[in-house]
Formats: structure tokens, C-alpha cells, sequence
């Protein structure tokens, strides 16, 4: 499943963009973890010219449903629908057309749910044009090894990252959601072609929050990430456009590297 030009990163680990900063701009997604659609549009204004990618998850997709994408799809940005689909594979699959009707361009689902679901929700996009890249969310960054622990799994958070990633790609899957941490393991994994989306962003002195298993833009590029996700460093600074063009900044110096 290629993905189109207009959205395909160079990656890290190849050499940088002749415009590293624009490049950056084709990796950096902006997580729209807001309540509403008013405040995800007023944050979409004020990064208009400065960022590329959104992030819908589930807060603003459930206050607006479906509305909330059609005025960022017809501004022209790249969304990422992060719903994180968990099902039996019909009920998935179903879903998976449904969110790609919508103009999305990366969508999430649970690897959890097993190959079965995987290959189904993979099957559904055939021979739809210019199909959205499905991504595997692996473990969630805001579980470290007690929570893995607590959940019945006995493996460390980086063991378990591979074993469903493993799964997931022999599965048909090439995109994944994993830490900074299990990265670069992943990046062996799946070569060049792999997907990989990384949340838990945190740049030098911002606060973790919940999240447990963090790395900086640079680091994480550096490591082989396709796209990084960041939410509250960008959406809760004083200003937005500022914090998002310093995160850019870092990311250049690091494809620069």
C-alpha cells in the first residue's frame, strides 16, 4: 500500500531534504486533543501556515463526530484519525471503510486485536484509490511495565512492542504507533518501508504528563521515526505557532545530522 508522494517521508536515517525545515513540516503531526470543534479550529488558524498534519482522536471526534474533518480535509491538511479500533474483524473492517470515505490519510487500530483483525481491516481498503495508511498501535506510551504488568502481560513494554509488531506485519501490516524507546528496534524490523508514528514527543524540559516511555523530536527521528506526534507542548503554549516552529527547528537540525 504506497503511500502518495505528497505525504511520504524521507527518512531519517537517508539523506535530509535539500529544505530540511520542509521536510520536517511532512513529519510533524499536531495532536487536535481538544474538547470541541470551535477550540480544534481556532488551534488550526493560529497553525495554519506552520503545520501540515492533524491529529483526530477520540475527545474531538466524539464531541463532533465526522464534521470535525471536512474543513481540514478541504483546507488541504493531511489527517490522522487516531480511534484506535478494537473489534471482531467484520465490525473493524466496516469501520476502516467508513473513516476512509471520510478523506483521512492514517488511521489507527489496536494490533491487539489480533491478525485476523489486521488482515481484515487491510482487505476492506482494497481497491479503494489512494487509500489511508493503516497503523498498528502497538502499547500505549502511557503504560510502562507495571501497567504492562497489571494488564496480564509478562514481558517488559519493549518485548511485547516487538511481539505485536512481529504479528502485525506478518499480518500485512507496514505501519505501527510505538515509544521513542522500541523505535529503532522497529525500524530494523520493518526496513525502509515500515511506517512508524511516535507519540510521546516531549522536547527538552517539557513536563511528561502521562506519558511514561518519552523522547525528544530529535532523538526520536534519529532513531528511524517516520512521523511524530505532539500534543500539549504545541496546543497548550502560549503561543502555538511559536512552540510548533521550534519543535520544526529541532527536527531539521536532527534530518540535518
Amino acid at each position: 500500500m504506497p503511500i502518495p508522494e505528497r505525504m511520504n517521508p524521507s527518512f531519517a536515517f537517508a539523506p535530509p531534504a535539500p529544505d530540511s525545515l520542509e521536510e520536517a513540516r511532512k513529519r510533524l503531526i499536531v495532536a487536535l486533543d481538544v474538547p470541541n470543534a470551535a477550540a480544534a479550529m481556532q488551534l488550526v488558524n493560529e497553525l495554519e501556515n506552520t503545520c501540515q498534519w492533524f491529529k483526530v482522536g477520540l475527545e474531538l471526534f466524539v464531541a463532533g463526530g465526522p464534521a470535525v474533518l471536512e474543513p481540514l480535509v478541504k483546507r488541504g491538511h493531511s489527517v490522522f484519525l487516531d480511534l484506535k479500533f478494537h473489534d471482531i474483524p467484520n465490525t473493524v473492517a466496516g469501520a476502516v471503510r467508513s473513516a476512509a470515505a471520510l478523506g483521512v490519510r492514517m488511521m489507527t487500530l489496536h494490533a491487539a486485536g489480533g491478525p485476523a483483525m489486521l488482515a481484515a481491516a487491510r482487505e476492506a481498503l482494497n481497491g479503494v484509490e489512494n487509500p489511508p495508511e493503516l497503523l498498528a498501535v502497538t502499547v500505549l506510551t502511557s503504560m510502562d511495565a507495571a501497567q504492562v504488568s497489571a494488564v496480564g502481560v509478562n514481558r517488559a513494554p519493549a518485548g511485547q512492542v516487538e511481539l505485536l509488531a512481529r504479528m502485525g506485519r506478518d499480518a500485512g501490516m507496514r505501519g505501527f504507533v510505538c515509544s521513542p524507546q522500541e523505535v529503532a528496534k522497529l525500524r530494523e524490523l520493518t526496513g525502509p518501508e515500515g511506517v512508524l508514528v511516535i507519540p510521546g514527543i516531549r522536547p527538552a524540559g517539557a513536563g511528561v504528563g502521562d506519558q511514561k516511555r518519552v523522547a525528544t523530536p530529535g532523538d526520536a527521528l534519529r532513531k528511524g521515526a517516520s512521523y511524530l506526534v505532539v500534543g500539549r507542548p504545541i496546543t497548550q503554549a502560549p503561543n502555538p505557532a511559536e512552540a510548533a516552529e521550534a519543535i520544526l527547528r529541532e527536527m531539521a537540525e536532527a534530518l540535518n545530522g
